[in-house]
């Protein structure tokens, strides 16, 4: 049987003017600007004029990703398709793709199957524009420092301590580390500087948990752009560059509002990688969710050891949020490879491999269940391949932890696919405990707040620390940053730093070889392993295949 692709799929959905799907969360057409028919942007100031549902919180999030894929994104969206198909009145909040992982190796966030928001040809794209108006942002505050310095250097700015990098939206490895301000004289001072993609940049984190334009503005005037040559922090405010910043990101800061295939509305806002930065959709558009909805689905990028960790520890702290339940997200694919079969072996069954993998789902059930303390279910995105054996085993495992196993078939049937899960999690929000906790203290060090993440979360024996990170560990608490949130930088692929350790490996180390403040955001980035906030395109980058055919219909696109 063959499959239509995703954007065969997506281009053939009978989809609906946007002014009808706010019509269904009763947002007037006055409080809309549209993109065309199918996309528009709300107004967050309607959040202070409407009442709130103050709908229920679903998080999913998945086991650590793997080639064999997970459809962590579509298990959201068929799950919130679902969830209507009930008679629940549902909104999912998604992230924004970046153009990088597009044109790259990993693909779009749009879902796929059955279960994608639309129009995804748009939304895996340019969009809203609300990340090149990111890109923008970041881009003037550094032109801002370098005119500066060309100026007179007032602030006694040190070329050599300029943390503030360049960004784009791809992936791009010339530009990891550049040398500016060539040519003379009156084309600037010689420096070594550098790019980031744009959604690991402290902009994008900013704009992520910024609550409304205000908030907004004073994150983005504590940006710490570099230091004096004295060893004192140089902000953004300190260049008068928060006004300007903001005006540029005034418009990105309304959520945008798409649908499914099936009509369901969804809000896509904000795309920071959570391998980087903390991998979660805007908290405006979250609170917008759930304030227009009774049920609101969210997702947190990669595992649980990443981007689940990072929503609740970073963003529930700094939102007020809390999940009312959460699905994890697996395949049977996905758990005999961390078993340690080969990708082109996976369709077949081997109930030995597979328990050799069952492990690295076991412990994201722990970090939710006994960690976080949170109701949760495993959502086993079924494949025609996995047998019946297969499943029961992963559901005998699941029950020794005490959590249940439900069959998604989203990708493949819509919302009909994911009716069982969606009871499922509608029971657990009912009938199970949430005594919901954050995984460490704010009053601990910033090595023991490390510490505990490894050490709870990752299952790691210990952290060791570089002589780099040490000093910037003593400059960061002379400077008083203790009391805020880590976001630890790791490979998405293994619980270690290490991407070649699959499983759930034990008796491990974690080693953090930098350390760096994101004063904007509100928190302190730990870099392990070989992380680095630039990618780079594959040997045969998807960009090859995509193209726009003679009406305009782009094709390729996944």
């Amino acid at each position: 049987m063959k499959f239509k692709s995703d954007i065969e799929i997506a281009q053939q959905c009978d989809i609906q003017n946007i002014v009808s799907i706010a019509k269904k969360l009763n947002i007037p057409e006055d409080d809309l600007e549209l993109y065309g028919r199918y996309k528009a942007k709300v107004d967050y100031n309607i959040l202070k004029r409407t009442t709130s549902k103050n709908g229920k919180l679903i998080l999913c999030t998945a086991i650590n990703p793997t080639p064999a894929g997970e459809g962590k994104t579509t298990t959201s969206i068929g799950l919130a398709d679902a969830f209507s198909k009930l008679g629940k009145s549902t909104v999912v909040a998604l992230r924004e793709p970046s153009m990088g992982p597009v044109f790259g190796i990993k693909g779009g966030a749009a879902g796929g199957g059955y279960a994608q928001v639309v129009p995804m040809e748009d939304i895996n794209l340019h969009f809203t524009g609300d990340i090149h108006a990111l890109t923008a942002a970041n881009n003037l505050l550094a032109a801002m420092i370098d005119n500066h310095i060309q100026q007179g250097n007032s602030l006694d700015i040190d070329p050599r301590r300029i943390t503030w990098r360049r960004c784009m939206d791809m992936n791009d490895r010339q530009l990891r580390f550049v040398v500016d301000g060539l040519g003379g004289k009156v084309n600037g001072m010689p420096r070594e500087d550098g790019f980031d993609i744009t959604v690991a940049s402290e902009v994008m984190a900013i704009f992520c948990l910024a609550n409304d334009i205000k908030d907004l503005k004073d994150r983005i005037s504590k940006i710490i752009i570099g230091y004096n040559r004295s060893g004192e922090p140089v902000t953004a405010h300190d260049l008068k560059a928060e006004g300007a910043m903001a005006a540029l990101l005034k418009d990105a800061l309304k959520p945008n509002l798409v649908q499914t295939l099936e009509g369901t509305p969804a809000f896509i806002h904000g795309g920071p990688f959570a391998n980087i930065a903390h991998g979660c959709n805007s908290i405006m558009a979250t609170k917008m969710a759930r304030h227009f909805g009774d049920y609101a689905i969210t997702e947190a990028g990669f595992g649980a050891d990443l981007g689940a960790e990072k929503f609740i520890d970073i963003k529930c702290r700094m939102s007020g949020l809390k999940p009312d339940a959460v699905v994890i997200v697996a395949t049977i694919r996905a758990l005999k490879y961390n078993g340690g079969v080969e990708k082109s072996k996976l369709g077949e069954e081997n109930l030995e491999a597979l328990n050799a993998g069952i492990p690295n789902l076991l412990k994201h059930v722990e970090n939710i269940t006994k960690v976080f303390k949170l109701p949760a279910v495993v959502a086993i995105n079924k494949f025609p391949t996995d047998t019946e054996s297969e499943i029961k085993l992963v559901e005998s495992e699941c029950k020794k932890l005490g959590v249940n196993v439900k069959l998604s078939e989203v990708w493949e049937k819509g919302s009909e696919g994911g009716i069982e899960l969606a009871k499922e999690v509608l029971r657990i929000i009912d009938e199970e405990e949430n005594n919901f906790e954050f995984a460490y203290d704010m009053d601990l060090s910033i090595k023991e707040k490390i510490k505990t993440i490894a050490r709870r979360i990752y299952g790691a024996k210990d952290v060791d620390f570089t002589k780099d990170a040490e000093k910037e560990i003593k400059n960061l608490e002379r400077l008083g940053f203790n009391n805020i949130p880590v976001c630890i930088a790791k490979t998405q692929y293994s619980l270690t730093d290490d991407k070649a350790k699959l499983g759930r490996p034990t008796d491990f180390t974690i080693t953090v070889r930098q350390i760096s403040i994101s004063a904007g955001a509100g928190f302190i980035v730990a870099v392990t392993g070989s992380i680095m906030k630039m990618p780079g395109l594959p040997k045969v980058p998807a960009a090859e295949k995509i193209d726009v055919d003679d009406n305009g219909t782009i094709i390729g696109l996944f």
